[in-house]
């Protein structure tokens, strides 16, 4: 293979990168969008150049031997942003890292180091690619040279050539300082001559071919203002090329054969990723497991102590373990691993009777997943004692947890990853017996050693309590509630969707004839030139394929043309069609069920998620989407769907965490809370509260829980933002606890990093300090709403979790089949409601003792539909 060196301008790229990519912080507050565009852009040039040499020049400060030629060279130019100049030690980490070697010489720019190595390199015969944000640069392009110019963030790139030098100003390389003498370059305060842009500069160029050449020729330059400035400032001119001028020959202390990349190994990387925590690259390491982390000996399960404490770890191929193949089960009692065949766990009569004995601790991966497989084997596991997928997920949130590896990544360990192991997508596959067994084995034995790490952390969190009295039976109770599902009729489906269509064939003839023409509505871009072009109606938004059809474009359209509500409308409808009426035909299994899955470690203020399908999002504004819970009925005859709803919770919980005598009493007292905030803000009594100030009061009722701002309100009620602060700000003079806790909140989130719930789950909030004002912004709404919507959270799990204990004393045959924001669905005999109903209110209103009620309203009927 041909030799060919790479050179890259460290200081230009780094800002190339910094403004490129949103700012980001890891936990520990540094901020890394700089080092993560670099690093970005170094997996690129390797992987697409594949060079043999490899250097990046960063400057070495701020005067260099310019500056006794011209004092203000490079003046005037801001300050590097604190955020960004943190980040240039962790650039030359990552450089290291990379064995990549990284220069920098006293009273010389980069650009000089560069142009000295592709001189020395052009000399050797060997090919030279500069990368860089700056055009200076391209002076250097020749037959051996190429510039890659970044013209915007680090990946959109001019290739810089001879030829391409040519067609874009009709001249090589060789002319750009004369190029630059003549117009100056305002990034490096080079002055030119005053009025010459790039365009009269070409051209003069291609008439005269230098700046010499130009000032010889005055008299002949035709137009007098022009002539005026070239005559006054024949001295810039020459001085800016000088300036402009790159040094080929700079006294070097590092020479080309020092370039030259190495192999070695990923160590370096690997440590610089986990603690700037690049979770993405990280997984693009093909990195093997560390022998001593991970070295297990494989035996047989007899030989296995089962009466202390072990892990157990089972997996299924693909995500869905509800219905995909099941893998082996390993299980360690932290000196041995034993690796058995699934088929054989429940015939095992030894290892069943373990599996399901409630004394016997058992550490695992992931409690739910657990249960369900060995579940779906015949075999009931009991005495799950730890669970470190959610331990890791309590102990921070904003962590994505994939896999054992991400987890032991997180504790300074290094492991296999499942995609390494199953590669991705169409590739993934089930890999021979010896390497999934020893895999499986390193995972049984690197849980029980993780599950000790993470118990000890939760300890001193103090969030054990949290682990071992919530999130973990919580995870046993979402396990036979998955298995459980929810009925489903098709034919109510197939009903709806035939409905549906009749009402987007309406719609869509409807569209095509205020267009006068038929198109492809589900075409933005079709629909952008019948909207703008045809209609003539007002452009908003333009994006690089046309006209944006975005629904923030079309709802600031309305009105403008009867079009626009039609299109909305078909927008909804036939999103509603394709997901959920269409959808959910489906997901129905063959016993005539849906069967979800919860996703207990998602959303970082602790709240569940549901996916395959997802059951959370049904859209219920719309009177279409609500009769798509008809559908959702009770499992056999004279049973019905239950459901009980916690009343206005997160205001309640508010009202506890701020102690704000004014709306605690309105709770205590039974007052709807939106009559009484409309009664302080609007200054009225009861009787005089109208329906539209009880609409605003309930606006800012919930804005304040989810981190109200002027604009967000305004644009809610239809009103100013001038007047949208002053309900706020009218508001908070109403209820001064509330925003005396506001400020606290935000005080102490800066003081100890993270906000926390009334049962301690954190959540960090890296950016509470930023001096980016919405960074900042966005932090402090998070700070208030966190403790908030996380409490109410954790008080409807709670519930369910007392549910589950208590309904066992019981004789009620009722099954809980869904968790969806605060309600909670259950099927029941229809003959048991009433005393059901007493039962499960009281459960919930006891969840969790408040300063002010709980309140459960509930219902029933045939389908979900009814029971609301």
């Amino acid at each position: 293979m041909s030799e060919k060196l790479i050179l890259i301008d460290g200081n230009s790229l780094a800002f190339r990168a910094f403004y490129a990519l949103p700012l980001l912080k890891n936990s520990a507050g540094i901020h890394t969008n700089a080092v993560y565009g670099f690093t970005l852009l170094l997996e690129k040039i390797i992987k697409d150049e594949q060079p043999t040499h490899f250097l990046v020049a960063f400057d070495a400060g701020k005067t260099t031997f310019r500056h006794e030629t011209y004092q203000d060279y490079k003046g005037g130019r801001q300050k590097t942003p604190q955020e960004l100049s943190e980040q240039f030690p962790y650039i030359r980490k990552l450089v290291e890292a990379y064995h990549i070697k990284h220069y920098e010489l006293p009273n010389y720019e980069a650009d000089d180091i560069i142009g000295t190595l592709s001189k020395e390199a052009t000399a050797n015969g060997m090919k030279t690619i500069i990368i860089t944000g700056d055009r200076d640069l391209t002076q250097l392009v020749n037959e051996h040279v190429s510039v890659y110019y970044t013209k915007k963030g680090v990946t959109d790139i001019d290739h810089y050539t001879p030829e391409f030098v040519r067609d874009k100003y009709g001249f090589g390389p060789e002319k750009i300082v004369d190029l630059k003498g003549l117009m100056g370059d305002t990034s490096d305060n080079i002055p030119g001559v005053p009025g010459i842009g790039e365009k009269t500069a070409v051209k003069l160029l291609l008439e005269y071919g230098t700046v010499e050449e130009v000032i010889a020729h005055l008299d002949d330059i035709k137009g007098k203002k022009l002539h005026e400035n070239l005559t006054n400032h024949q001295a810039d001119a020459l001085m800016s090329k000088e300036l402009a001028t790159i040094n080929q020959d700079a006294p070097l202390a590092i020479t080309l054969a020092e370039t030259k990349l190495t192999d070695a190994t990923n160590d370096k990387k690997v440590e610089l990723f986990r603690s700037l925590e690049f979770k993405q690259l990280l997984g693009n390491i093909e990195t093997a497991p560390r022998a001593e982390e991970t070295a297990v000996e494989l035996s047989s399960i007899e030989e296995i102590d089962l009466t202390g404490r072990t892990s157990v770890f089972i997996d299924c191929f693909k995500d869905n373990y509800l219905k995909n193949e099941i893998l082996p089960l390993a299980v360690s009692d932290g000196r041995k691993v034993a690796v058995v065949a699934c088929d054989a766990v429940a015939a095992h009569e030894a290892l069943a009777n373990y599996l399901m004995d409630p004394s016997k601790p058992k550490v695992v991966y992931d409690a739910k997943k657990t249960t369900v497989l060995l579940n779906r084997l015949g075999v009931e596991i009991k005495g799950i004692a730890f669970d470190i997928t959610l331990a890791s997920y309590l102990l921070d949130p904003s962590n994505t947890i994939i896999d054992v590896a991400e987890i032991a990544r997180l504790e300074g360990k290094s492991l296999a990853t499942n995609d390494q192991i199953f590669g991705k997508g169409a590739k993934m596959a089930v890999p021979s017996d010896d390497i999934l067994h020893g895999y499986f084995a390193q995972q049984a034995a690197v849980v029980l050693e993780l599950a000790g790490l993470l118990k000890a952390k939760l300890e001193g969190n103090e969030q054990l309590a949290l682990h071992d009295e919530l999130e973990l039976p919580l995870a046993l109770v979402l396990a036979k509630m998955e298995m459980q599902g929810i009925t489903v009729n098709k034919e109510e489906l197939v009903t709806m969707q035939q409905e549906l269509q009749g009402r987007l064939d309406t719609l869509i003839a409807a569209i095509h004839a205020h267009a006068g023409q038929e198109f492809n509505i589900n075409s933005p871009k079709q629909l952008g030139v019948v909207l703008f072009e045809e209609l003539q109606l007002p452009i908003i938004k333009k994006t690089k394929t046309g006209y944006s059809t975005a629904v923030d474009v079309l709802e600031a359209l309305q009105g403008k043309h009867p079009i626009i509500d039609d299109i909305l409308i078909y927008r909804q409808l036939s999103k509603l069609q394709s997901t959920y009426v269409e959808g959910l035909q489906k997901m129905i299994g063959e016993d005539g069920k849906i069967h979800t899955r919860f996703n207990q470690v998602l959303a970082q203020t602790g709240r569940l998620s549901s996916v395959d399908p997802n059951l959370q999002n049904i859209p219920v504004r719309l009177d279409e989407g609500r009769k798509i819970r008809k559908a959702f009925t009770a499992s056999r005859p004279g049973w019905v769907i239950f459901a009980a709803d916690y009343s206005q919770i997160e205001l309640r919980v508010l009202a506890h965490i701020t102690g704000d005598e004014r709306m605690s009493d309105a709770f205590i007292q039974g007052t709807d809370i939106h009559t009484k905030t409309a009664m302080e803000v609007f200054g009225v009594a009861k009787d005089d509260v109208t329906a539209n100030m009880r609409r605003q009061a309930k606006a800012v009722n919930f804005g304040i829980v989810y981190g109200i701002s002027d604009y967000g309100l305004s644009q809610s009620l239809g009103i100013t933002r001038k007047a949208a602060q002053k309900f706020i700000d009218d508001y908070l003079a109403s209820f001064p606890d509330v925003k005396q806790y506001m400020d606290d909140i935000i005080q102490q989130a800066k003081q100890d990093g993270y906000v926390a719930t009334l049962m301690k789950r954190r959540r960090y909030i890296p950016d509470i300090s930023s001096r980016n004002f919405n960074l900042r912004g966005f932090a402090e709404r998070t700070a208030m709403n966190t403790p908030i919507q996380g409490s109410a959270a954790d008080i409807i799990k709670l519930a369910m979790v007392n549910y589950d204990k208590a309904v066992q004393d019981t004789d009620f045959s009722a099954e809980l089949l869904l968790q969806v924001h605060d309600e909670l669905i259950f099927e029941v005999p229809e003959e048991e409601v009433e005393a059901f109903s007493l039962f499960v209110k009281d459960i919930m209103e006891h969840a969790l003792k408040l300063d002010v009620p709980l309140l459960v309203e509930s219902d029933y009927g045939k389908s979900w539909y009814d029971a609301k």
